[in-house]
């Protein structure tokens, strides 16, 4: 089931990672094509200040999933609508306070990007202004649109996900063409029609928070410090992430300027926007990684960690491997859409695209481990490969490389600083382990007492209704040989025969195989705890047999066996799975 909620999680992942790169990379072609290489490389001088507002947005996202992956899979309620209101509060203030000093320091911070000073001669640092002053509207839903992707996949609002971002994509091209085609309002009009692009994407998201189903709630008393301390501490990680990407920008331009000309920053400036959309799909893994790992970390659950990360690398792998091949014949078409009219920049920019897309695979890895290790609490080690892996080891192989190939030294550097970090990291992880090895067990870094033991943990997944008794059967014999007395072995083996049994007849349509229920029984101490998850349509069985209590005391048997035996029963859908916690 991991692998298949992965898969199913990764999809819609990619595709809301898309919601900030889309606009750029929409952006820069129309600029490209219409405007000229001039404007390219202002477009090029402003990718730091779009990276620096996505940090906090990142922060904050970063913060609500493992934050909210954790008060939800608890069953705290009033813990997720603190997170929710804190979120939102200080998405709004962050805003307010971008839009206002990029509104009023628009010209000296062009020329601190590296546009030049205000002259007449000087084309670039005008384009680069406006481009600031038009994108800078749009903040307020920049933001938003970042915050309001972990809530939406946490609750499986996947289509409204896609919808959004599939609106929000077609908005921003219809608002360019009229920019180019029929206002004529330059680098400006380029920003402003990513802005209003940005307020389509977050009208269509706002829908699923007025819907009553809704997981979260705005409230008067959820303004907790403790709740905004818990989101800042989870989110930073991801900020020093996203702070070391703009760093990277911003030497990699001046080397640029050095070693080559406009041209080359015009070139590296589409380099970046396409590698935006490719690190969509590795940003895309890693967020789904991050959130079951904090989910499975909190339920100390070892096994399904190891499995998490199995398909963490398979995807990682596959993936990001047909993208490689997809930048690899496609890089000349894909350049041309950007830098037809400058044949010297466009073939600097084309063997830079191929010699970057050779990174991708182990770009993948890279961020899906740090990512995992800021789930299960490793943030300082999840910090020191974000710092390694997009700033430091890039950076060193970038200055060496130029010293001695020029610009394509800088295009290498990419390959060697990703290589160079996974390297570090497997040997970080072999030192630790004992001895070189790939397994899922020795990446994990999950200390020895970590969960229940193996032989203390029954974990059966049932497809069918010969699987539920087989389930049954094998939790009776579980029981019996942890000492468990002989009738409370019969009562458990009933209880997840009589569950399982009616998620099967209930739950599963007919014809299709995609459906399954992973059942986990584990003893630890005195505690006895029973977990039923399955990927079939919402149903709360606390919630329906509190509606049907009056029944027939025959009717509805394996629900009230369940609540008879526990001592705490919570239920929770997230993610589009129903999840039952039982305390036996």
């Amino acid at each position: 089931m991991i692998r298949r909620l992965f898969r199913q999680m990764m999809v819609t992942q990619i595709v809301s990672s898309m919601t900030v790169t889309l606009c750029m990379l929409i952006d820069s072609i129309m600029i490209g094509r219409f405007l000229g290489t001039d404007a390219m490389a202002a477009y090029g001088f402003c990718t730091p200040v779009l990276l620096a507002f996505a940090a906090p947005g990142a922060m904050i996202s970063a913060g609500i999933q493992v934050v909210c992956s954790k008060t939800l899979g608890s069953g705290d309620h009033a813990g997720s609508d603190a997170c929710f209101t804190v979120s939102a509060a200080l998405t709004a203030l962050i805003s307010a306070l971008g839009l206002l000093l990029v509104l009023c320091f628009a010209s000296p911070l062009s020329t601190l990007l590296g546009a030049g000073k205000p002259e007449p001669g000087n084309p670039v640092f005008y384009l680069t202004r406006d481009y600031l002053r038009g994108f800078i509207l749009g903040v307020p839903a920049f933001l938003t649109a970042q915050v309001m992707v972990p809530y939406m996949q946490l609750s499986g609002s996947r289509k409204r996900l896609v919808a959004a971002v599939l609106l929000m994509t077609a908005a921003d091209v219809v608002f360019d063409l009229f920019n180019v085609l029929v206002f004529n309002g330059g680098t400006f009009g380029m920003g402003l029609a990513s802005s209003l692009s940005y307020y389509v994407a977050v009208i269509v998201g706002l829908g699923y928070f007025f819907k009553k189903s809704c997981l979260f709630h705005l409230r008067r008393d959820g303004l907790r410090p403790d709740m905004l301390r818990a989101i800042l501490s989870e989110g930073v990680p991801t900020v020093i992430n996203q702070l070391s990407l703009v760093l990277l920008v911003l030497l990699f331009n001046h080397i640029l300027r050095i070693v080559g000309d406009n041209g080359a920053v015009a070139a590296y400036s589409v380099i970046s926007t396409v590698s935006n959309i490719c690190y969509a799909f590795s940003g895309g893994i890693s967020s789904v990684t991050l959130m079951l790992a904090a989910i499975f970390a909190a339920d100390e659950d070892r096994s399904s960690l190891y499995a998490l990360l199995d398909a963490m690398r398979f995807y990682a792998v596959t993936v990001l491997t047909a993208v490689t091949l997809l930048v690899l014949l496609a890089a000349k078409p894909l350049v041309g859409l950007f830098l037809a009219d400058d044949p010297a920049a466009m073939a600097l920019a084309v063997k830079g695209l191929r010699l970057f897309s050779l990174c991708l695979v182990p770009c993948a890895l890279n961020t899906g481990y740090k990512f995992y290790c800021q789930g299960i609490g490793r943030v300082r080690l999840m910090e020191i490969i974000s710092v390694g892996q997009n700033f430091l080891l890039p950076a060193l192989a970038a200055l060496l490389l130029s010293a001695f190939l020029g610009t394509p030294g800088v295009w290498l550097s990419f390959l060697c600083g990703e290589s160079a970090a996974l390297l570090l990291i497997c040997l970080y992880v072999w030192r630790r382990y004992g001895r070189p090895s790939l397994s899922a067990e020795a990446f994990s870094l999950l200390p020895a007492d970590f969960g229940a033991a193996p032989e203390d943990c029954f974990e059966y997944s049932v497809h069918s209704m010969e699987d539920a008794v087989a389930a049954s059967g094998g939790a009776e014999r579980f029981c019996l040989s942890h000492g468990k007395s002989e009738r409370m072995s019969v009562l458990v083996a009933l209880c997840i025969e009589e569950m399982t049994g009616n998620i099967v007849r209930y739950g599963f349509v007919p014809g299709k195989d995609k459906y399954s229920v992973d059942v986990r029984l584990v003893f630890r101490g005195e505690e006895s705890i029973l977990r039923i998850r399955d990927n079939c349509a919402h149903f709360d069985p606390v919630y329906y047999l509190k509606l049907h209590r009056r029944d027939n005391p025959a009717a509805h048997m394996g629900i009230r066996l369940v609540i008879s035996m526990a001592k705490d029963v919570r239920y929770l859908n997230s993610f589009g799975l129903n999840n039952l916690s039982i305390r036996l």
